[in-house]
């Protein structure tokens, strides 16, 4: 449990879809809502839920944490709204739950798509009266605790399967927040490279590399699956093994960057790069020009068709000067 955190580290970035993000995230900091962080694995969500904290009135209070997916399914009730002795085998004293821990504060819950269906009942009933009842108590008692939820599923997929519940759905995304991946990102990358290096060069003892632009090329091709995450872990595997080094396309091994995915689909499924090459940056002018095609013009059609985000979308005709 953390009292003041820094948030800034994976918050990088000065992309239209980021910093639209981040502006929506410090004005609802400010209150008491409800956030649905959504965005891929390694986009950075519980980095934006410390911004949230962080910049709340809530900020000297607790900041405590549960990943929903990280505990049995017998656990994760008492682990959120604790028990009192004698409530099951085991329990030989009284123990707070999360949600107790975090009066007064902030309680972020990842993956909360892997909350399992009875837990997911109590959570509403939380919402719903700020109660919150432990294992083997007779009454519940009122707790003051800010919810802040995330997931990379779709929850809407989930309620239509049954594994979710609606009304808890409508709960949480009363504020939904999404972060862009970092394929979306791709100008941001040089900083983040070196803010990374910096940082991790000083953490390691050592000198930081320099990432050449070739590599910087090559790296800004990458689809960053893991998005931001995965690039740290780049980074770092740089610093720690080729510090102080000026660093180029061929020193890094084919096993520390998958090959860039562009171009057709194999039977995998996934792009594969023409053994020809290609020009990426004409790439995506006229996938950008095709997607305002078949939307008849509507820029927020023509985004959903590409994966972008709206403002993502007008910043890239900016660049590729399409009206």
């Amino acid at each position: 449990m953390t009292h003041r955190i820094p948030y800034e580290a994976a918050m990088i970035g000065e992309s239209p879809a980021l910093q639209a993000v981040i502006r929506s995230a410090r004005l609802v900091a400010a209150t008491d809502a409800t956030v649905l962080i959504l965005g891929e694995s390694g986009t950075g969500k519980e980095l934006l839920a410390r911004l949230l904290h962080g910049e709340s009135r809530r900020t000297a209070g607790p900041w405590v944490t549960l990943n929903c997916a990280a505990l049995p399914d017998e656990l994760i009730e008492s682990e959120l709204f604790g028990y009192q002795r004698g409530a099951f085998t085991g329990a030989e004293t009284d123990r707070l739950g999360r949600v107790q821990q975090a009066h007064g504060g902030t309680l972020f819950l990842d993956e909360i798509a892997e909350l399992p269906l009875a837990a997911q009942a109590k959570l509403l009933r939380f919402l719903e009266q700020g109660e919150c009842q432990a294992l083997g108590a007779s009454h519940a008692e009122h707790v003051d605790v800010r919810i802040l939820a995330a997931t990379h599923q779709d929850l809407r997929r989930r309620v239509a399967q049954g594994s979710f519940r609606e009304d808890l759905f409508y709960r949480l995304h009363v504020i939904p927040l999404e972060l862009p991946a970092l394929r979306e990102r791709d100008d941001d990358l040089p900083l983040l490279v070196s803010r990374f290096a910096n940082a991790l060069a000083e953490r390691h003892g050592v000198s930081a590399p320099t990432f050449s632009k070739p590599l910087l090329k090559r790296l800004a091709c990458h689809s960053w699956p893991g998005n931001v995450r995965e690039l740290r872990n780049l980074v770092e595997r740089c610093v720690v093994l080729l510090p102080g080094h000026t660093l180029g396309p061929e020193d890094i091994p084919d096993g520390w960057l998958c090959p860039p995915q562009a171009g057709g689909r194999d039977d995998t499924g996934e792009w594969q790069l023409p053994t020809c090459g290609m020009d990426l940056a004409l790439l995506e002018e006229q996938l950008i020009r095709q997607a305002l095609d078949q939307s008849g013009g509507n820029r927020s059609q023509a985004a959903r068709l590409l994966g972008l985000t709206r403002d993502t979308l007008l910043y890239r005709m900016k660049k590729h000067a399409i009206a």
